[in-house]
């Protein structure tokens, strides 16, 4: 029977004993009771986890790892999945354990017929997503990457076994990193093609539907995401990679596929690009612009926030150069912050982008700020620091000095999404300071002093303690 979210509390008392009892079972004769142990198993794995390691979660993954060689096929399935979830929840706790997790796995692969081999690469793909970078050593690079490389010169072009290959080779360059960069020329030539390819047979179909077949253009998807999981891994080396190939004038068409998922790819690859080789990038920005100005249509999420992502990354590298492009997207964005029902990750994706791009064009953007400056505090205040909220909240600054009446209505708002900063860099911070002590001084300390009734408690400590206001 299916264990509910909610009995899971309940569950809890008895787990310690129940759980040794499930790892025992892994081991009976009859095959059925070891899968369904392995799936029941893996219904707790967020507890293990949660335990200190010695305890549970090391013979947990020791018995799951030996069912994973089963001679049952089924017991084979369950226990890779379930191993796929426990990776997810165990992240870099299973880094002291690599060496003996990749061991068994690479055996699975010379052990495993067709549709299982298909969950083992989501296994590879998942360890490779939840350890990263910590995959990057010799010896496990050693054992994971001949199999994989092996199954990659196997398959032919047309074979639909390449698409889970293609996303767990994607997950694993990401995680080398640079450890890749032996094996990237053949992979990234290889996605090329699949994409030439694909848009190739699209065009033959189009013209003549009744002499070609409509291609799959799952196979120009999967490349598309590979190259990004390329060029995000290899950064910079993926610079020699891209200069001798036609990947821009590919990625032009993509960009104008009529199919979503292919448009949705193709502003991801364009965004990781434009990160780690933008000279390549900069000579089509003004036949891409409009392009993602057209995208900007909230109906497909996905697309969507791709594309605005793109814009973000392509301004912080354009600076001041972007000003021809700020009025093909900038109403888009403005009216989709301030849209009912907008998806988190899409508002979050927008004010980052109106950040960037005030950042660099404050004289264009600013203006616009009593428009945005509402839903974009409010949506940026709940993520964490890092480096695109950096950016985002310089641009915001630089605004508010070019237009501070845009923001006088809203000042609140602002108060609290600058008290959201666990600890912005020191000119950051100085940014932040000015503008909160110029509006202060502005308004004159009465007026202040009521404005200021109106924040909640912790608002209120908190700027005092890190802005002295």
């Amino acid at each position: 029977r299916c264990e509910c979210e909610r009995c899971m509390q309940g569950m809890v008392p008895y787990l310690p004993e129940l759980i040794p009892h499930l790892i025992q079972c892994l081991c009976d004769k009859k095959a059925l009771v070891r899968s369904i142990a392995c799936w029941t198993l893996s219904r707790y794995a967020h507890w293990v986890v949660s335990q200190p390691p010695d305890s549970y979660l090391k013979p947990l993954m020791t018995e799951l790892l030996k069912r994973i060689l089963d001679g049952n096929k089924r017991v084979q399935e369950a226990a890779c999945s379930a191993f796929a979830t426990l990776e997810e929840e165990a992240c870099t706790e299973l880094v002291p354990y690599l060496s003996f997790i990749l061991d068994t796995l690479v055996f699975a692969f010379g052990k495993y017929q067709h549709k299982n081999l298909l969950i083992l690469y989501d296994a590879i793909g998942t360890l490779a997503d939840s350890v990263g970078h910590h995959l990057n050593q010799p010896e496990y690079i050693q054992k994971l990457m001949p199999p994989l490389i092996a199954k990659w010169n196997e398959l032919k072009d047309e074979d639909k076994d390449l698409f889970p290959l293609l996303e767990c080779l994607s997950s694993v360059a990401t995680a080398l990193q640079s450890g890749f960069l032996p094996y990237c020329e053949p992979v990234y030539q290889r996605c090329v093609t699949l994409v030439q390819k694909t848009l190739a047979q699209a065009m033959m179909y189009n013209q003549h539907p009744d002499q070609y077949e409509a291609p799959d253009k799952d196979f120009m998807i999967v490349a598309l995401d590979l190259l990004s999981g390329l060029a995000e891994g290899l950064g910079g080396h993926v610079e020699q990679l891209v200069a001798r190939s036609n990947i821009m004038t590919l990625l032009f068409q993509c960009m104008q596929d009529t199919m979503p998922e292919v448009r949705q790819s193709s502003f991801a690859l364009l965004g990781d690009l434009t990160k780690a080789c933008f000279p390549h990038v900069k000579p089509c920005i003004a036949e891409f612009m409009p392009i993602l100005g057209l995208n900007l249509n909230p109906e497909f999420i996905s697309v969507c926030n791709n594309a605005t992502w793109a814009i973000g990354e392509i301004s912080m590298q354009m600076g001041a150069e972007m000003q021809p492009y700020v009025g093909m997207v900038l109403p888009h964005l403005v009216e989709i912050i301030n849209r009912p029902n907008t998806p988190k990750t899409l508002l979050e994706n927008t004010a980052i982008t109106i950040g960037r791009l005030g950042y660099v064009c404050p004289q264009e953007v600013a203006p616009q700020l009593q428009n945005f400056i509402r839903p974009w505090c409010t949506s940026l205040r709940n993520i964490r620091d890092n480096e695109e909220k950096d950016s985002a909240f310089r641009g915001i600054c630089v605004m508010i000095g070019v237009n501070p009446a845009g923001v006088v209505q809203d000042f609140i708002f602002f108060c609290d999404a600058v008290a959201s900063w666990v600890n912005p860099k020191d000119d950051l911070r100085d940014m932040f300071y000015k503008i909160l002590h110029g509006f202060k001084d502005q308004v004159g300390e009465e007026n202040w002093q009521q404005f200021s009734e109106q924040f909640p408690p912790l608002l209120k400590e908190r700027l005092s303690a890190c802005y002295g206001v």
